[in-house]
């Protein structure tokens, strides 16, 4: 039923994408957007997506194909080591990779489209499930759809393998370290952190360039909660936020994803459209600050 809802749902996008945008946006906020004078961050990504050439997000928004951007960006030493890339299930050669890794959906947006696999725990009936989840990531052709993401449209689906980072001494999982650029400037850290098995539920926290916490721009919602205590500050700080200087360049906007594991900076992803453009664990005084700082040209021109 998802993937018959999800059909209809691209083919509705195709045909009407303002307006199905327009009804998220007010399902979510009670209110519908401002297109014609957006301010805040929501609504310049609304924009952005909506009436710009996006093309290059979707090679960008393919974890396979950035690796080559992140390379010709002379970083590719932040890369996570990558196992192998493959269009078919059968394809995937299971007795050949370590022991533990990573299989993601190039395609996907982070919520239930990667599953951490340790093979010495594997039952055969673990190893029939994993495969039938794959493949219905192979079917899911626009995972975007019912947010109105054009960059996942012409992506074609594939499995990656990879290193599996450690997570650090007490941690469920790795601290997400995403930094939002504009216009090549890193403006603030936004971290998930404690991010459940479902990859949607998690901790979310905001922070400076200087590592000062500022939780008061938080607010918890369905599927965030706001951390008691302050993270870390990180040890490659300064280097993350030259990476995304570096990444981030020529985009108005974009959130670099990295991560810290001893000392060391890896790269996890580029995301144009957070939360489809839609995010509600922002306050909406600091959605209009950060808003302030991207640059678009007016709808009439």
């Amino acid at each position: 039923m998802n993937k018959v809802i999800q059909h209809f749902a691209a083919i509705i996008l195709e045909k009407f994408p303002v307006t199905t945008v327009k009804l998220r946006y007010f399902l979510r906020f009670g209110r519908l957007p401002n297109f014609k004078h957006p301010k805040d961050l929501n609504e310049k990504i609304l924009y952005l997506k909506l009436f710009t050439d996006t093309s290059k997000w979707t090679e960008l928004a393919d974890k396979y194909r950035v690796h080559e951007y992140v390379k010709a960006c002379g970083l590719e030493s932040i890369l996570i080591p990558l196992y192998g890339a493959w269009e078919k299930v059968d394809d995937i050669p299971f007795d050949e990779l370590p022991q533990q890794f990573i299989l993601k959906a190039n395609n996907g947006d982070g919520k239930g489209t990667n599953v951490k696999i340790d093979k010495e725990k594997m039952s055969d009936e673990d190893w029939k499930e994993l495969r039938v989840r794959l493949q219905s990531w192979l079917d899911t052709k626009h995972i975007g759809a019912l947010s109105g993401e054009p960059q996942y449209r012409d992506i074609k689906p594939m499995i990656l393998a990879e290193e599996l980072l450690p997570c650090g001494d007490g941690e469920t999982s790795l601290v997400d370290y995403k930094l939002w650029c504009f216009h090549g400037e890193p403006y603030s850290f936004l971290t998930c952190s404690e991010r459940q098995a479902d990859g949607y539920h998690t901790s979310v926290d905001c922070y400076d360039l200087r590592w000062n916490r500022h939780s008061e721009n938080m607010k918890a919602s369905s599927h965030v909660t706001i951390p008691s205590k302050a993270l870390p500050r990180p040890q490659c700080l300064a280097e993350m936020i030259s990476i995304a200087a570096t990444l981030s360049k020529p985009f108005p906007q974009v959130r670099v994803d990295l991560y810290e594991v001893n000392g060391k900076a890896y790269f996890g992803e580029l995301t144009f459209t957070s939360l489809g453009g839609m995010m509600d664990y922002y306050k909406p005084e600091y959605l209009l600050e950060m808003g302030k700082r991207v640059t678009i040209p007016s709808i009439e021109s």
